[in-house]
Parts: structure tokens; C-alpha cells; sequence
């Protein structure tokens, strides 16, 4: 190898690469996770990474400072053994690359990472760029090594890979822009497999969007249609061309008579994307308000990228009653809705009348609130126009369950919880505190505020605040949205007593001093990326 470096070097420097490679992936798993959640946008990512709260990168510094001191320490320690006081100084990323790793491992991400094809490729495209940096680190400090004979540099010539990872958030970037020379074609070509099958099919489609209770309406729509039809649904939250594609391509069409395909939208044209893959035949709009507003910029863009579905929909559409006005210029058919009404709610669920194609049946529902039979009736509209008879429509709306984490009512020790950690919504937060209400006994809202309103998130995070001031007790989590809700709340009169700032939700669990009968209602849940 000449001057370069020896065979025995050479063997050297790939085994140090490889394990430290190896390393570096353990310490990396929850960066990769918050990429996820930021749907592998760099934009998104580089956002969570520069919010004032998150430490992340302080930790990944703090953890290289720590590996190079010890290592440098370790290496001047046993100076005597010559070049292998390198090898020895190694036991300080030893100790405490996994130690960090340990503990990170300890805080689960609040949303888990999903082991998708693609998390799985890109963790491997990370694990290669990480060996490729550390395998060049290794073998020029080898060849320096060669090149210098000097004793004090080759007892510390692996000090240096210390840095990598405080470099962990830009190799987890490099690595995403580099994903994308395969990604990019792989998806369109994916999505595109997609459409086609469903052009080839004699499947119905019925779209569903909205700034809020897609899921919900969703699923129950999914419930009512399952009476007469065999239904295929996008799952859980999927409502991207890529969560549609891999609904589509999963299934046999043939199996099905409608697909209920969940939309989702975080800019104008994202609508008209999924509309290219499935065009609805029937859609349905559970509501607009100022959910997204920081990547849509203003609600006219909004509400235009809400309509895009409209512009696609050959039959019919069904619209929330307070939106109608916003999408009076599309020339589509509405379909009528106000099939119920003497609605009476209470904690234990909701009675109303329906009434469809001139009967009327009396019905009941275990969901909560006011807001969830309005959803059944964007449902009952749909699934009445589509063939489903009266009948099959009221006894599903008794067997209705709600969504997971979507106000689901849990009990624990007599206490009730309202979850509705996966609602972050300025109509989903007003429609929780309704309910709420219903209650008796104490009533505690534990919240970290409104996310994703733009230029509106101080002023709706302020009113958010106000409409908790009559609660028994209230906690705020976290730091950057809680300011304005505090504000907020100690404006209209809140009591500054039976209200207290912590860092996470587990500390604001035990603040809850709580007894049978008493409600408590986890707000607004965040992600890991908006912590």
C-alpha cells in the first residue's frame, strides 16, 4: 500500500468504520423517526430541528463533547502502547455511545416509528453514508497516522470521529436528499400503478376531506355502506397519493363496490393529485376552518384547495351546513343535508330523529356530542343517495364506535377520560370542551395548544385559552403555544390557581389529582415534531 497505509491498517480502519457506523444507527433512530413524522419533507424537518425548544441537536452535542474527551483522555492514558493507545482510546465511544442510546431508547417517540419499506430503506442509505464518513475519518487518520510518526497523533487519531455525531441532524438530511434520486421516480411510478388500476375498475369512489373529522367520517360512512356493499377504506390516517396508492395497490378491486379514500391537504393541488389517482364519484366535505393555515398561507388558498375535490366529482357532493356558502360558485350537485334533527346529547352518547327519503326512524349513537351526529348526517346523506336503506343507516349509528384518540371516552378507576390527543383542530377543540361540559363532577383539560394556524396561532390559541377559564383545573404542556393560552385564559377571569405550566405530559399526569366522577381531557396530544 506504500505510503498510504498498511494491509493491517487498511483491516483496521474498516473494522473501526463498521462498528462506529453501527453506533451511529442506534443514536440515530429517533431523528429518523421525526423525519418520518414530517412525511420526509426537509423543509418540515429542518423546522422541528430549529424550534427553540428542541434539544435534540444540543444532546448529539453534548454526546460528541462527552465521546471526545474521554477518548482523548483514554489515549493520552495509555500513551505507553504506542499506536494502539488509539484502539484503547475507542472504549469512550464504547461507554458512552451506548449509554446515549440507552436512554434515548427509554423516551418512546409519542407517534412510533412505522418499520415501512421505505423507513427500512432509508435507515439502510443512512447506515451506508454513516459507514462511508466514518470508513474515510478512519483511513485518512491512518494514513496521517503513516504520513506524521508522530506518537502524540497516533495515540489520538480517532479522537476526531467524535464529531459525527453532532453532525447526526446534517447526515440524516444528506441522506434524504439522497434517498430521493430513487424515491422520487419509485413513488410516481407507484402511484401511477395505482391509477391505472383504478381506471380499470368498476369501483364507486367517494372522497372525503375537510380541515377536520375526515377520519371519522370516514369510518362511519365505511360502517353505513358495509349494510349493502363490499367496502374498501384508506386506513387508519392514510390520506396522501402515497397512502391511497399502497390502499389501492394492496387490494383486489374486484372484491370491492366502493372505495371511501380519506383526502388530505396541506397546500393547493395536493386535492387535484389524489382526485388524479381515484376520481370521486360522490364527495364529501366535513368543514373548513384554519387547520393548516401555516403551509396553505391564507384561507382563500384553503378553501380553493378544499373545492379541488368539487372540481373532480362527477355526481354528487355532500357539505358540512356552515360551508355551503364558501363552495356556492362550483357548478357541482349538493346532495341535501339535514336529515336530522332533535338532537339531545349527553355523557353517555346522543338521540336524534333521522329522516331520509320522506321516513323518519328515532336514533342513537354512543359518540359524543352534538358535532358527531352532524357527522353521521354528512354520512347518512351519502350512504342514502348510494343505496343504503333507512333502516340499515339508524341500527349502524347505534353500533358506531369512536375513532381512537378522536374524543374516545376511556375510564380508569371511575375517571373519565376523554382522549382526543389526535384532534388538534380550532372546530375539534370546540366541539371537546361541548363536551366536556356534559360532565359532572371535576373537570381538568390538559392541553399544549393549537399548532399549524400561521399567521392566526397566537390569536386562536388566545381564544382557546379563554373558552377554558370556567374548568376546575387546567394544564398547559409544553413552551412555544402555551403563552398565548395562559394569556387567554387568565383574560376572561381564569382563576391562576387552577392553572399550571409543565415541560411534558407526563408531568402534567401528575399534577391531575382526580377522584371518581371526576372528567379529564387530554387536548390536542402533540407529535414529537411539534414539541
Amino acid at each position: 500500500m506504500g505510503i498510504f497505509v498498511s494491509v493491517e491498517k487498511l483491516a483496521e480502519s474498516i473494522a473501526v468504520s463498521c462498528v462506529f457506523a453501527l453506533a451511529l444507527c442506534g443514536c440515530v433512530f429517533r431523528l429518523l423517526g421525526a423525519l418520518q413524522e414530517c412525511g420526509y419533507y426537509d423543509g418540515r424537518f429542518a423546522d422541528w430541528l430549529n424550534k427553540k425548544n428542541n434539544v435534540a441537536r444540543d444532546r448529539h452535542l453534548f454526546l460528541s463533547l462527552t465521546c471526545a474527551f474521554s477518548a482523548a483522555v483514554l489515549s493520552l492514558a495509555f500513551l505507553f502502547l504506542g499506536e494502539y493507545a488509539a484502539l484503547v482510546s475507542l472504549a469512550g465511544f464504547a461507554i458512552f455511545m451506548p449509554l446515549y442510546i440507552y436512554e434515548d431508547n427509554k423516551v418512546a417517540l409519542k407517534v412510533p416509528v412505522a418499520f415501512t419499506t421505505r423507513f427500512k430503506r432509508l435507515y439502510t442509505e443512512f447506515a451506508l453514508v454513516a459507514l462511508l464518513f466514518s470508513f474515510v475519518a478512519a483511513a485518512a487518520a491512518n494514513y496521517l497516522d503513516n504520513l506524521l510518526s508522530n506518537e502524540i497523533f497516533s495515540a489520538m487519531r480517532y479522537v476526531p470521529l467524535a464529531v459525527f455525531p453532532a453532525l447526526l441532524s446534517i447526515f440524516v438530511r444528506l441522506t434524504n436528499l439522497l434517498s430521493k434520486i430513487y424515491e422520487a421516480p419509485h413513488n410516481k411510478g407507484f402511484v401511477k400503478k395505482a391509477s391505472k388500476k383504478i381506471a380499470a375498475s368498476h369501483i364507486k369512489i367517494v372522497g372525503v376531506t375537510g380541515s377536520y373529522g375526515k377520519t371519522s367520517v370516514k369510518n362511519y360512512l365505511t360502517k353505513m355502506l358495509q349494510k349493502k356493499f363490499r367496502v374498501l377504506a384508506t386506513p387508519s390516517s392514510y390520506n396522501t397519493p402515497l397512502g391511497i396508492a399502497r390502499t389501492v395497490n394492496d387490494a383486489n378491486l374486484d372484491e370491492y363496490d366502493i372505495f371511501v379514500a380519506e383526502m388530505g391537504a396541506r397546500n393547493t393541488g395536493d386535492i387535484f393529485e389524489l382526485c388524479a389517482i381515484c376520481p370521486p364519484d360522490y364527495s364529501i366535505i366535513t368543514g373548513i376552518c384554519a387547520q393548516h393555515l401555516e403551509s396553505f398561507g391564507t384561507m382563500e388558498n384553503l378553501i380553493k384547495a378544499k373545492g379541488e375535490i368539487l372540481v373532480a366529482t362527477k355526481q354528487a357532493a355532500v357539505l358540512e351546513n356552515e360551508c355551503k356558502a364558501l363552495f356556492a360558485a362550483y357548478s357541482r350537485p349538493f346532495l341535501k343535508n339535514d336529515c336530522v334533527f332533535d338532537i339531545k346529547s349527553d355523557c353517555n352518547g346522543s338521540t336524534f330523529k333521522l329522516r331520509l327519503g320522506g321516513e323518519e326512524r328515532g336514533c342513537s349513537t354512543k359518540l359524543l356530542g352534538e358535532h358527531a351526529v352532524k357527522n353521521i348526517a354528512l354520512c347518512a346523506t351519502c350512504a342514502y343517495e348510494l343505496g343504503v336503506g333507512i333502516d340499515d343507516i339508524a341500527k349502524t349509528c347505534e353500533e358506531l364506535e369512536p375513532v381512537e384518540h378522536r374524543l374516545q371516552l376511556l375510564k380508569n378507576g371511575g375517571v373519565n377520560i376523554l382522549d382526543d390527543g389526535y384532534n388538534s383542530s380550532v372546530k375539534g377543540a370546540d366541539a371537546a370542551i361541548e363536551v366536556l361540559k356534559l360532565f359532572s363532577g371535576k373537570k381538568v383539560v390538559v392541553t399544549p395548544g393549537l399548532v399549524e394556524l400561521g399567521v392566526l396561532e397566537e390569536s386562536e390559541n388566545f381564544e382557546l385559552g379563554q373558552k377554558l377559564a370556567g374548568f376546575d383545573f387546567v394544564v398547559l404542556v409544553g413552551d412555544t403555544l402555551v403563552r398565548p393560552v395562559k394569556d387567554g385564559y387568565l383574560a376572561a377571569g381564569g382563576n391562576g390557581e387552577k392553572l399550571c405550566v409543565v415541560p411534558t405530559l407526563e408531568a402534567a399526569k401528575r399534577k391531575l389529582n382526580l377522584s371518581p366522577g371526576d372528567t379529564v381531557l387530554f387536548l390536542n396530544d402533540l407529535p414529537d415534531v411539534y414539541r
